[in-house]
């Protein structure tokens, strides 16, 4: 039962960042409401290149990840995205960075994207391995 309210939860985050993804390819401005990155002129291209690859990558990866079984290692890539960002971002604060709520948010959703990709990781993996009679030690 809890394989399937995870995979469910990691589906619908790669729902969630695969709309973000989609937004940012179709009009890179809509990062500049949610990240308050401005996207003009040659900009844009960059903008929604660079940031669309991230989120859709991301999403891929969890949606792999969360709907193919013995593929829970997909889950991996987007965990290593958003453990990347996160310590960018705590770089970027001990580094004298401006900080807002928005930094803040962001930094929180990062860090609770990572621990449930890891933990969807940890729980599916054991699944499949059990599942084809392999044995886990603990």
């Amino acid at each position: 039962m809890i394989n399937w309210v995870l995979r469910g939860a990691v589906l619908l985050w790669a729902l969630l960042f695969f709309i973000v993804g989609i937004r940012g390819v179709l009009n890179p401005a809509s990062f500049t409401e949610t990240f308050g990155i401005i996207a003009d002129g040659v900009a844009a291209n960059t903008v929604r290149a660079d940031m669309s690859a991230f989120f859709l990558v991301a999403a891929g990866g969890a949606a792999i990840g969360g709907l193919l079984r013995g593929w829970s290692r997909a889950l991996l890539v987007p965990a290593a995205l958003y453990g990347t960002a996160l310590v960018g971002r705590l770089i970027g604060v001990t580094s004298g960075d401006l900080v807002n709520g928005g930094i803040v948010q962001a930094m929180i959703i990062e860090a609770l994207s990572v621990g449930l990709m890891i933990t969807a990781y940890y729980m599916l993996s054991r699944a499949s391995a059990s599942a084809s009679g392999v044995e886990i030690s603990s």
